[in-house]
């Protein structure tokens, strides 16, 4: 929507001020600020005006006016785009963090939480970005065999597997360096890992013995979806005012179904570059009043999992964008570290 800088100017001001005050915002109040240096009649013209293009409204008891779902769009788009460079930090350190994947996640999402008094969520990486980091092929009795696989996520998989006959120790022992050696670094689910496990080089009774333990390895993880963190259902429910809370409640419905909020924080993120979702926008039209600030973070040729916070309409869209931002950022540091980008 093409508007002059002046509408753009006094939107941007009645948005701050609705969100600072919950009060509707007239034009005497902006004048008597000192922040627009033309008239009162001139402002309620540029206000009546925004409000006929469906940016603004007013209650029936007040002529003081409020944004629309279309006005905090509007005003929110406009943020994202004049935001650039580096991010300001985020004020936890991950790096003291190293691989621990999962912890750095629920650090980012308690940091995010606190800091906006919004809805945190923070989506884990799928499992099949993940990378074996460690495997062991144990023999437990003559009879059996245990193999743990130990992800790049920190996740860990035990299986044990039971054969007909005793298996020879010198087999495990084999089994154990080849695997180290040709899968540890593999990507979960690449065919890379099939591969090695039918390799023509081997023997058939290598071959074998790694057909009978390669399902812990090809199943790691295939029965569950990516891990999301959530953070802040208490702070959102307490900041919200009256006419938020049956959204509110929906909302905190919704975070019980660990599908649903997965699919809510990454629908149609953008790699690296926040994206907000206001009102019908989001989650299929189903949640209005209720806005998305969301961002992606990752390797430099993959996005690996979502970033977001959530809240009311009416939020600090300049506080939510730049945190967002600044989280996004220190875990595609983090990520960078622990994924190679092959």
């Amino acid at each position: 929507m093409q508007l002059s800088p002046r509408k753009r100017e006094i939107l941007r001001r009645v948005v701050e001020e609705y969100v600072a005050t919950g009060q509707p915002v007239g034009s005497k109040g902006l004048v008597e600020r000192g922040e627009l240096r033309v008239s009162s009649s001139t402002v309620r013209g540029e206000l009546a005006e925004l409000e006929s293009l469906g940016l603004l409204t007013h209650p029936h008891t007040s002529a003081g006016r409020l944004p629309t779902e279309s006005g905090y769009r509007l005003y929110a788009e406009e943020l994202v785009e004049s935001l650039d460079g580096r991010p300001a930090s985020l004020g936890v350190d991950l790096g003291s963090m190293r691989d621990e994947i999962e912890t750095a996640l629920r650090a980012t999402t308690d940091m995010l939480s606190r800091a906006t008094r919004l809805l945190a969520i923070v989506s884990a990486p799928s499992l099949e970005t993940a990378t074996i980091r460690h495997v062991e092929v144990l023999a437990l009795q003559p009879t059996s065999v245990m193999v743990v696989v130990i992800t790049s996520t920190g996740g860990v998989t035990k299986r044990v597997f039971r054969l007909d006959e005793p298996v020879d120790p010198g087999l495990v022992a084999w089994a154990a360096e080849y695997l180290t050696d040709r899968i540890v670094g593999v990507r979960l689910g690449a065919s890379a890992v099939r591969r090695r496990l039918e390799a023509a080089e081997l023997s058939a009774r290598e071959r074998s013995f790694l057909a009978l333990i390669g399902s812990a390895l090809l199943e790691v993880g295939a029965e569950e979806g990516p891990e999301v963190f959530v953070g802040g259902a208490t702070g959102l429910f307490e900041e919200a005012r009256r006419e938020e809370l049956e959204a509110t409640l929906r909302l905190l419905e919704l975070l019980e179904r660990r599908a649903a909020v997965l699919e809510l924080v990454s629908e149609a993120l953008e790699p690296r570059r926040p994206v907000v979702h206001v009102g019908p926008e989001l989650g299929g039209g189903q949640h209005h009043d209720v806005s998305l600030v969301g961002a992606t973070y990752g390797i430099r040729t993959k996005a690996l999992g979502a970033v977001g916070l959530i809240g009311p309409v009416r939020m600090d869209y300049e506080k939510a964008i730049r945190s967002v931002r600044a989280a996004a950022f220190e875990l595609s540091r983090f990520v960078e570290d622990v994924y190679d980008e092959v």
